[in-house]
């Protein structure tokens, strides 16, 4: 039901729409600021509530909350942040709205959810290959 109620937020805010998100990130060009309300309402949102859902001793679905125990900035997290970025501006696309517009039949979107999955499993092979020469 959450996951419905979040695909619904992303298309009334229009973040299933390559086209306004990519006049969001054109700084330089005609830049479409409204994008910018929709992410400060999320933000907004998650600085009231988040702690207050961290005070209940365990999540509705869960056995625990899981927070990331690492605050520190790496070459690693950076890289990720980077390769999110260029993807962004490229397709004018991320994870959840690309779930969305699945959910509504657009090819595009299968398009790039299927090149999300292999970005995945390339990262996959590279980390794990990262990690075993570091072990060995």
């Amino acid at each position: 039901m959450v996951g419905i109620l979040f695909g619904i937020g992303l298309t009334l805010a229009q973040m299933v729409n390559p086209a306004k998100v990519l006049a969001f990130l054109d700084l330089a060009g005609n830049w479409d600021p409204s994008l910018a309300f929709v992410m400060a309402g999320g933000a907004g949102i998650a600085a009231i509530f988040y702690p207050i859902i961290l005070r209940r001793p365990r999540p509705l679905l869960a056995e625990k909350f899981q927070v990331p125990a690492r605050t520190d900035i790496d070459a690693r997290l950076m890289l990720g942040a980077s390769l999110f970025g260029i993807g962004w501006g490229l397709a004018g696309l991320c994870p959840g709205p690309a779930l969305a517009m699945l959910g509504l039949g657009y090819n595009s979107a299968m398009i790039f959810t299927a090149a999300m999955i292999a970005g995945f499993g390339a990262f996959e092979l590279y980390d794990r290959t990262l990690t075993k020469s570091k072990l060995a």
